[in-house]
């Protein structure tokens, strides 16, 4: 409950939304315009100073949107609904985001604090069959605080200040969590690149991301060690073909190393009526296409039947190579392997399967292979634990922080006057 009046957001801010220049036409792109998108709002930065993509005049001019000065709320409507920023510069955005300029009556600082506990509600109020956006007569109508503005400077003054530690802290831990995921790569590369003696003599590889490698180890192309198969999308107007218990998986789901269900689920029908195939236990999932591939390259290996979409492909491994040991291996290898991943036309990255199967693996012997995946699932694990841990501290902080900031913008506790 507020202690404060309110009033629709319309009567404090002049909202708008954006647009996109023809993506295909070279003039409207690389200028000096600042163009914000969801992306640009998505790191939990408080201001935005830049954006990753810019447009030129000619594009700003060959599309609606319009422009906004420094101080103005970025705030996204859709993938996801309530992510924000405070722009340093003037700039326009896409439609994927809101424009909040604010009236003389608003201090941006104060509503910045505001809409970040307001994201649970504006998710609720997304509408859409293919994927939630918030309308513009929606946010038009929120109700939001009506105080002063110098109340709300001081209130905002207030969090600042009070939440400077808090978000520091923060901070801290999320470097602590990027150097654990580092080390987590180098046990998992040295283990699948060097193996675990290491006394035992080298040789030249001849491959560049692999290096030297034992003596007694081959390297050998993806290709002649697994057979690959792909996925489809049923019919998506069919019901009847969504409504079974046969897991769909898709990028999405590729959040964890082994897949025993997906957030989409298929039928019998589906699969007698589209190109899909059912995956059994114990093959290795990839993603070969997708933006993901940019930066991660997602492996898990199925422990039920399943089957998959057109954006993943399934391996299925031969006898000479163990697929815990081959997963550990594309872990190892993920820069190269994202370095491989070719842009389309639309800017999405995609693996093709021929660069795929040249890919070469370093193949120890099986029962070496075996003990290298027990070394690597003893260190990760001392690991993991850190990381939950840490994970576990970071919820408590934002969590504290959340309160502390919904106490001060509704007026439910007392702010101290500034000095």
């Amino acid at each position: 409950m507020s202690a404060f009046p309110y009033k629709q957001l319309r009567f404090l801010f002049s909202v708008s939304s954006g647009a996109t220049p023809e993506s295909g036409n070279s003039v409207f792109w690389d200028g000096d315009i600042h163009w914000a998108t969801p992306e640009d709002v998505s790191g939990g930065l408080k201001t935005l100073s830049s954006t990753r993509r810019k447009i030129t005049k000619e594009g700003f001019e060959n599309c609606s949107a319009k422009m906004a000065p420094p101080g103005t709320i970025v705030l996204t409507k859709r993938a996801p609904i309530g992510q924000l920023a405070i722009s340093e510069v003037e700039l326009c955005c896409n439609q994927g985001c809101f424009l909040l300029e604010p009236t003389p009556d608003v201090d941006n600082d104060f509503f910045y604090y505001w809409l970040t506990i307001q994201a649970g509600y504006l998710r609720a109020l997304g509408r859409g069959s293919t994927f939630m956006e918030l309308s513009t007569d929606e946010i038009k109508a929120i109700d939001a605080p009506c105080i002063p503005v110098a109340q709300q400077r001081q209130i905002s003054k207030y969090l600042n200040n009070e939440t400077y530690d808090i978000d520091a802290l923060i901070a801290a831990k999320q470097r602590l969590l990027e150097l654990l995921a580092e080390k987590r790569r180098a046990i998992v590369a040295e283990a699948v690149m060097r193996g675990l003696n290491p006394a035992a003599r080298l040789r030249p590889s001849g491959i560049d991301w692999l290096g030297d490698i034992p003596a007694h180890w081959e390297a050998i192309p993806l290709r002649f060690l697994v057979s690959f198969s792909g996925g489809a999308t049923p019919d998506t107007r069919n019901l009847d073909y969504w409504s079974g218990a046969i897991p769909w998986v898709s990028p999405k789901d590729m959040k964890r190393d082994y897949i025993d269900d997906a957030e989409d689920h298929v039928s019998e029908a589906a699969l007698d009526n589209s190109a899909l195939k059912m995956i059994e236990p114990n093959a290795i999932l990839i993603v070969v296409r997708g933006m993901i591939l940019a930066h991660s390259f997602p492996t898990a290996i199925n422990t039920v039947p399943v089957t998959i979409n057109q954006d993943m492909k399934a391996l299925r491994c031969a006898e000479r190579i163990a697929p815990a040991f081959l997963v550990d291996v594309l872990k190892g290898a993920k820069d190269y392997l994202v370095s491989l991943a070719d842009s389309s036309a639309h800017g999405t990255k995609k693996l093709e399967s021929e660069a795929l199967g040249r890919f070469e693996v370093p193949v120890p012997p099986l029962n070496e292979q075996n003990e290298i995946v027990r070394h690597i699932a003893t260190e990760t694990a001392k690991i993991d634990r850190l990381r939950a841990a840490t994970e576990h501290s970071i919820a408590l902080l934002k969590e504290r922080r959340g309160a502390l900031i919904a106490a001060a913008v509704t007026g439910q506790i007392d702010i101290p006057e500034a000095a």
